[in-house]
């Protein structure tokens, strides 16, 4: 992820003027809306997660809790979310794709982010006792039939799962995902000043003028005859 400099940011911000005046008021106004409530602060990382349906409700998931970032590791499968369940939610977020899992726990880390495991263990803990106030946090979800990969157990600073009281032993991937990112993320904007969880200017900046070229019909050549 590249935050602009002070002068690209300047730039952006033109460009966010001029292509304002090709929408709606109460549109750029959701816009902005949507994104002062966007954070990197928590994050999503799956692990060769194959089933369309899952993949869908994870990335839906993101998008509704306000989640910019999903990482993906496909090394066995492909993240393949069905376009007719994720209904355009791929849009608004960041999607990154690595080629190992090693590779995405190690970018993870050089950005300050602690891994933690959705999985049983001795030192593991509920969704209610996990302190997000620690640190940044990256959730990782496994394959829906293996789990996380061991490199992922070994590797990881925190364990949470979803205790049950039923006969049932563990909830579906997307299932689990839904009810971690609501907890969690409805914690953090709580417990954390805005200024910790929020998305930078020069960040939000640049997604706000993605999103507007997504939503403004032949944005392109709108902005190339604005002289961008």
């Amino acid at each position: 992820m590249m935050i602009p400099n002070t002068e690209d940011n300047n730039a952006l911000k033109r460009q966010i003027a001029y292509l304002e005046g090709f929408m709606l008021p109460e549109r750029a106004e959701t816009l902005r809306r949507v994104l002062w409530e966007r954070t990197r602060y928590l994050t999503v990382c799956m692990e060769n997660t194959f089933h369309p349906q899952n993949a869908s409700a994870l990335m839906r998931s993101c998008e509704a809790f306000g989640l910019q970032e999903l990482h993906t590791v496909e090394t066995l499968c492909t993240f393949s979310p069905n376009v007719h369940i994720v209904r355009g939610t791929d849009k608004w977020i960041d999607r990154y794709r690595y080629a190992t899992t090693s590779e995405l726990i190690a970018s993870l880390r050089a950005r300050g982010y602690r891994i933690v495991a959705t999985s049983p263990h001795t030192n593991d803990c509920t969704p209610e006792c996990f302190d997000i106030t620690q640190a940044p946090t990256a959730l990782f979800f496994g394959t829906e039939h293996a789990g996380l990969s061991s490199e992922v157990m070994e590797s990881a600073d925190a364990f949470i799962r979803i205790p049950m009281c039923g006969f049932v032993e563990s909830l579906n991937v997307s299932a689990s995902a839904a009810i971690l990112l609501y907890q969690l993320s409805t914690r953090l904007r709580q417990q954390l000043p805005r200024s910790v969880w929020q998305l930078p200017t020069a960040d939000a900046d640049a997604i706000l003028l993605r999103w507007m070229k997504t939503t403004v019909k032949d944005a392109d050549r709108i902005m190339e005859r604005g002289g961008f």
